[in-house]
């Protein structure tokens, strides 16, 4: 008597693996799994499970997925973030969080001496996220080798001075001519970091200089309106000294995500101090009477070029704003 065939048993399913994301394009995602690199899409119930944020993965995420029949992968988990990074989005998105990075070990404001010049606004509300969100952070002052002027020097050394005086460390570089290069470099070794700022202050040209195996693509700064041209497409981590740089697309200003008014000075590092002493609390530090942080401005022993900023952010708050 022949043989019965036996019919197949089900399928076994794949084994999730673990990777880690490199680049977002909005609805793939490239991801580092062992030493391969795998395109891969999220699960539609997975992009509907949080509303609020406009990409339910960013690049630096760790992830776990399941590899399709066509080489592709399926993200279907996101695993815990010990922090991230995030701005409020704008266009029709506005009112949502966008996360820039997630996973995040240090954060670096990027300006540059001149072309466009030192940007106070932008590093405040800077360091007011990376405050907010417990990422340490620093400032990269680029483009050195255009001080030529004293009364300029002066400027940047003001402002070198100040922050350092915050406890954030500044480093003054130059791209063009390798100045505090190295210094940058070492900085960044292992760990995950952003590096942000403005257009046009040289953000990609600092990183190939650091990495000249990267050879990305740079842009002029416009002699018309003195802002730079935006050369960063896409959110990806690039490997940098034995770690990661998350380049993010080329931002004017960044919007504060998820405060209220009254946690401002909290993340304002000089107004700690002082605020237990104001008579109304909470206090603002903007009308009130009996202010302790505003007695300190007087004083000079908070910076007026500080305060000016938190007065700003705290307006924006406000009114809703936050990215203005």
């Amino acid at each position: 008597m022949p043989d019965t065939p036996t019919s197949p048993g089900p399928r076994a399913e794949p084994t999730p693996v673990e990777g880690l994301v490199l680049r977002s394009t909005g609805s793939w995602y490239d991801v580092r799994v062992g030493d391969e690199t795998v395109q891969a899409r999220v699960r539609g119930k997975f992009r509907l499970e949080d509303r609020d944020v406009t990409n339910p993965v960013a690049v630096g995420d760790r992830v776990t997925m399941r590899m399709e029949d066509d080489g592709t992968g399926l993200i279907t988990d996101l695993l815990p973030r010990h922090s991230k990074l995030s701005r409020r989005a704008a266009g029709r998105r506005a009112g949502r969080e966008h996360v820039l990075v997630a996973n995040v070990d240090a954060a670096w404001c990027v300006q540059a001496t001149k072309l466009p010049s030192f940007n106070p606004g932008f590093v405040d509300r800077f360091l007011v996220m990376a405050e907010a969100y417990g990422i340490p952070a620093g400032i990269v002052i680029n483009k050195a080798d255009l001080v030529v002027r004293e009364d300029h020097a002066e400027d940047v050394a003001y402002w070198q001075g100040l922050y350092e005086s915050l406890g954030y460390p500044v480093l003054l570089v130059s791209a063009e001519t390798g100045e505090g290069i190295e210094g940058f470099r070492e900085r960044l070794r292992g760990k995950t970091s952003v590096v942000a700022g403005p257009s046009g202050v040289g953000k990609s040209t600092l990183l190939n200089a650091v990495e000249p195996a990267l050879g990305l693509r740079t842009g002029e700064v416009s002699e018309k309106t003195r802002k730079g041209r935006h050369t960063t497409t896409f959110a990806e981590l690039l490997p940098v000294a034995g770690g990661y740089v998350a380049d993010t697309p080329g931002i004017r200003e960044f919007g504060i995500w998820d405060m209220e008014p009254e946690e401002l000075s909290a993340y304002f590092v000089e107004m700690r101090a002082y605020l237990g002493e104001c008579h109304f609390q909470p206090c603002t530090h903007d009308h009130e009477p009996g202010c302790a942080v505003k007695a300190a401005v007087e004083d000079d022993e908070i910076a007026p070029e500080r305060y000016l900023s938190y007065l700003n952010i705290l307006e924006s708050l406000r009114e809703g704003d936050v990215g203005r």
